[in-house]
């Protein structure tokens, strides 16, 4: 999400609670996932209600106290927790407040995924489904259909995905997919990547080439991009046979082009002027 102002500073508070929950091996953090993500199904939902715990004219304390006693007996004290102190900090909008409670339910979950060793795979699942769905235009009309109910895209998705990817990147994107919350389903992608390439403090560099990469070159380009930008690089690879040869590589906004065709284009460029 894009926070500012007092909503950068909320979101930044609750990340470092959620991590200091999560580092407690006694911890649920997939139960902590799933009951955030409930409470953000449900602020989304009731306007009304996320606008009173959002409330400057109302104290962080009565606030608090009556998001406690909304979410008694539903969730966990440690979900509670977090809530509590969501609402008693101060919020730039009121939706600033749901999309914070989303994006630390990914993290939750994403921190389940690592603890179990699988956080690599669902970086890489949510990558080669976004390169499925930017394909397809069929698919992607039918996941973003207006009129289809959650439960109807939520089980063409589970037929997707179903036994062929982690269990955490099914429910990822199965949230994503049926809560878009005025998102392209691109963009929901693309946050998922970054949040899970922050869990290793890593970047992510798009790479696409003509042929596949070998492995010694993969090692190579990501100690020159981990070089070139002073992090630990994760790279997502894609293979595009009209690159004609070489790679381009894509790192945030900058893309770094270093393929045939770039200069193939670029030598067109100089003699057309």
């Amino acid at each position: 999400m894009t926070a500012h102002g007092a909503s950068r500073e909320a979101l930044a508070s609750a990340r470092e609670r959620l991590d200091a929950l999560t580092d407690n091996t006694s911890v649920d953090a997939r139960q902590l996932a799933t009951e955030l993500a409930a409470v953000t199904a449900l602020l989304h939902r009731e306007v009304s209600l996320r606008r009173v715990l959002t409330d400057p004219a109302q104290s962080g304390e009565a606030k608090a106290e009556l998001a406690g006693r909304l979410l008694s007996g539903q969730v966990s004290g440690e979900t509670a927790d977090l809530v509590a102190g969501l609402v008693r900090s101060r919020w730039s909008a009121p939706r600033d407040l749901v999309d914070s409670l989303e994006e630390l339910a990914n993290i939750a979950e994403l921190t389940a995924a690592q603890k179990a060793g699988e956080l690599d795979d669902v970086e890489d699942e949510l990558f080669r489904f976004g390169r499925i769905v930017s394909s397809n235009t069929e698919l992607r009309a039918a996941l973003t259909d207006r009129v289809a109910t959650a439960t109807a895209k939520g089980e063409l998705l589970r037929s997707l995905l179903g036994g062929r990817a982690k269990a955490t990147t099914e429910r990822l994107v199965e949230r994503l997919v049926t809560q878009p919350r005025g998102r392209s389903l691109e963009q929901g992608l693309e946050s998922l990547s970054k949040l899970a390439a922050e869990r290793r403090d890593r970047m992510v560099a798009v790479v696409t080439s003509a042929v596949p990469l070998s492995d010694t070159q993969k090692q190579r380009l990501g100690a020159a991009l981990a070089k070139l930008y002073g992090r630990q690089m994760h790279l997502n690879l894609d293979v595009d046979p009209t690159v004609l040869g070489g790679i381009n590589v894509q790192v945030g906004e900058e893309l770094i082009n270093g393929s045939i065709a770039d200069r193939i284009e670029d030598a067109s460029r100089r003699m057309a002027g």
